[in-house]
């Protein structure tokens, strides 16, 4: 491992460059529920979890900024989906892991980062996936800083889809089956709706 990359030190990623587009296209970090911000529900949860926090937005830059760190899609990568949102954190990334998640799941797990980290700190694989109910969550993941450049040829590729280029990388699945209601995704104004209600 690089000397700039130094292995204990995690950093999260928040991802909210979506384009909302079943939330009718608004910047859905910033749509409320009971009150608070989506982004600021997600980033609350990870920000204890992580040394370091950091914010894939495309829009919105200096109202991310509150919540850390704003990265934005490399120009070279726009419009490449939350994998364009991962080579940013991964660029900007302090150590040797990148622990991310999106901005519409506001009830993640206290110990998504540990779990997520176990398989890659005990050298079972370079990156892992969040599973629960035999569902994958494809963007709540632990990745090593390594699969940068994997991650640049797949892009440059034209490739954009993240479970294709979590399984050639290798990805172990982790399962969190004791909290389901944590990776309850809130995409619709429906699903806020309930969520709202409890």
């Amino acid at each position: 491992m690089p000397a700039s990359h130094p292995t204990e030190f995690v950093t999260a990623l928040l991802l909210a460059g979506g384009e909302g587009r079943r939330m009718g296209g608004v910047d859905k970090g910033w749509v409320a529920l009971d009150g608070v911000p989506l982004a600021e529900r997600a980033a609350a949860r990870l920000r204890p979890q992580a040394d370091a926090l950091l914010i894939s937005a495309n829009r919105n830059l200096e109202r991310y900024a509150a919540l850390g760190r704003v990265v934005a899609d490399a120009p070279e990568f726009a419009g490449g989906g939350p994998l364009a949102g991962l080579e940013a954190g991964l660029s900007a990334c302090g150590g040797g892991w990148l622990v991310t998640a999106p901005c519409d799941l506001p009830f993640l797990p206290d110990d998504l980062a540990a779990r997520l980290l176990a398989p890659l700190l005990r050298g079972e694989a370079p990156l892992s996936v969040a599973r629960c109910g035999g569902h994958p969550h494809p963007v709540c993941m632990a990745v090593s800083a390594d699969l940068l450049p994997s991650l640049r040829d797949y892009l440059r590729g034209g490739g954009r889809k993240v479970r294709e280029w979590q399984a050639r990388a290798g990805a172990a699945m982790v399962d969190f089956d004791d909290a389901p209601q944590a990776f309850r995704n809130l995409n619709t104004p429906d699903d806020l709706a309930a969520a709202s209600q409890g």
